[in-house]
């Protein structure tokens, strides 16, 4: 085993409860829409609801528990809150796993 793969277990290791709970806040079908609709730019709180068919104060609730997990971030534009994906990073993950079923669906074919 290399060096580095050797210091990403240890990184692995050491973080492992924080990702476990990234993936727990992901594994929640509504909340991985949600973060879906905010991987193209900022959206209103109001827009998310509609698109998705969700009331806006659940879908509030889940921006809460998104945003602390630093999965998305909010910006202040007056009285209201436009959400998007906090980082590349996200951005990133989500698209490369959605990518990941994509290419099983063509596999199984």
């Amino acid at each position: 085993m290399s060096e580095r793969t050797l210091h990403n277990l240890a990184v692995a290791e050491e973080h492992a409860a924080e990702l476990a709970d990234l993936f727990r806040l992901l594994g929640d079908p509504s909340r991985l829409r949600i973060v879906l609709a905010c991987l193209d730019g900022p959206i209103g709180v109001s827009e998310i609801a509609e698109r998705l068919g969700l009331s806006v104060s659940l879908v509030s609730h889940h921006l809460r528990l998104l945003k602390a997990a630093r999965i998305v971030k909010g910006t202040r534009q007056g009285k209201n809150i436009f959400y998007a994906a906090a980082d590349d990073h996200i951005r990133c993950v989500i698209s490369d796993l959605a990518e990941h079923i994509v290419e099983e669906d063509d596999i199984d074919t």
